[in-house]
């Protein structure tokens, strides 16, 4: 990061914690609440982007209640192969998000998918792919926490 946020930056990263209006110019609503139009949002919003202010600006979709499953998966990968086994691993269209973790258990995933057994098969064509096991993690009880960070 080159640079410090702005007040305004801030406003416009804690209004976009808020939810999007269900409009179909989200960006046009949300510039008449700061005073920007729907251009200068985009403008900014990529401009957070690509600064690092903002690493991920998108949808969150629950892959179950469109029919389809997600798991949350663990490694234990050797530090020295661990970004070879990354690359593999992230190789796949079905990792949503991968964590480094200082842990026996350093890599974790999400695998999303179209069914529960594409679970499976995916795991095991990452286990075949990186030659290591993928624990699986599969929900049992949902909770919903809001995370919200004051820019």
């Amino acid at each position: 990061m080159t640079r410090d946020l702005s007040k305004l930056d801030r406003q416009l990263i804690n209004r976009l914690q808020d939810d999007l209006p269900l409009v179909s110019n989200p960006f046009a609503t949300i510039g008449d609440d700061l005073g920007l139009s729907e251009q200068d949002i985009v403008d900014k919003v990529r401009q957070l982007r690509d600064d690092g202010f903002l690493t991920r600006f998108g949808p969150f979709f629950d892959a179950e209640a469109l029919g389809g499953a997600f798991c949350l998966c663990a490694m234990s990968v050797p530090e020295d192969r661990f970004e070879d086994v990354l690359t593999k691993v992230n190789a796949h269209a079905e990792v949503a998000h991968n964590y480094e973790r200082d842990h026996r258990l350093n890599m974790w995933f999400v695998l999303a998918t179209e069914s529960r057994g594409d679970i499976m098969r995916t795991a095991k064509e990452i286990e075949h792919d990186t030659g290591l096991e993928v624990l699986l993690f599969p929900k049992k009880r949902e909770f919903f926490v809001g995370f919200r960070v004051n820019a």
